[in-house]
């Protein structure tokens, strides 16, 4: 190759090197985290967001806790004790996640990444009576934990990071356009690689849309969970009950008041013939 060819191969080389180079950086600089739960007026619950292309694609608000059993040595260094951390979800957590037409994902560190949480969202299609049926779901949830972190793990015997994944998950199913709320405690069992042991993942004070968000920072309409509208439907039954029962006292009262108006002014017909001389 002449000298010539060679520095049309290096700059052609070049050139690609920096498409691709300004191609990363633009897929950087489009995607974009922020953890808003300074903004929450709950201190136990956490608002994070995914924003690609200059606009918000995933929303999560929710607060969360662990219950992470592990082992530690009995006093007599020979039985072995499990004992409880539980390990809630704290402010300032650091926060990535990425978004698709049909898969999105969160993911959350706490306390120098001593605590990794991941959740995966997908989007289906299902076909039903009524036609095609768009839902999405929770499908995967991993903790990774650290029984080395010293706040939450007293002397643990399997000391180190473990990992606790759920197994065939469908939660938060919701139709497809809409958000999901859930204020009530929600429990997912999560598989720990520590032998033998299983992770509990409680959430509660849910408002969760991993697609088709419309509007900026905006939650879609709300898709609640059956124990909120249980909930919603035993505070509203009383005071239906109660506005029923008030408006039947209400007319019976009104029905009393007509007839007996109208029996006091209707003519009194004596029974005693003897008292008709007294009458015209």
């Amino acid at each position: 190759m002449d000298l010539r060819g060679r520095a049309l191969f290096n700059r052609d080389r070049l050139r690609i090197l920096l498409m691709l180079f300004h191609a990363m950086a633009q897929t950087v600089a489009e995607q974009e985290v922020e953890n808003l739960s300074g903004l929450s007026t709950n201190p136990g619950k956490d608002i994070f967001v995914v924003r690609e292309n200059g606009t918000t694609c995933l929303m999560a608000e929710f607060a969360a806790k662990f219950i992470v059993p592990y082992d530690v040595w009995a006093s007599n260094y020979v039985d072995l004790i499990t004992e409880q951390a539980e390990i809630a979800l704290t402010r300032g957590a650091e926060v990535n996640g990425r978004c698709g037409h049909n898969e999105s994902e969160l993911q959350v560190f706490w306390i120098d990444r001593a605590y990794t949480l991941k959740m995966l969202f997908v989007k289906e299609s299902h076909n039903t009576s009524k036609g095609p049926e768009g839902t999405w779901r929770l499908s995967k949830v991993q903790f990774v934990y650290d029984t080395l972190e010293k706040t939450h793990f007293k002397d643990p015997v399997s000391a180190g990071k473990h990992t606790a994944n759920s197994h065939h998950l469908a939660a938060l199913v919701t139709p497809a356009g809409m958000s999901y709320e859930c204020q009530a405690q929600q429990s997912i069992s999560l598989a720990s690689s520590d032998p033998q042991k299983t992770v509990t993942m409680i959430l509660s004070a849910v408002h969760i849309q991993p697609f088709d968000i419309i509007s900026d920072f905006v939650f879609s309409e709300e898709h609640k969970c059956p124990v909120d509208e249980r909930e919603q439907l035993e505070e509203t039954l009383p005071l239906i009950l109660g506005l029923i029962l008030g408006l039947v006292i209400v007319i019976t009262l009104v029905i009393y008041h007509i007839h007996h108006k109208m029996t006091a002014n209707q003519v009194q017909i004596p029974r005693d013939r003897s008292q008709y001389k007294h009458m015209g």
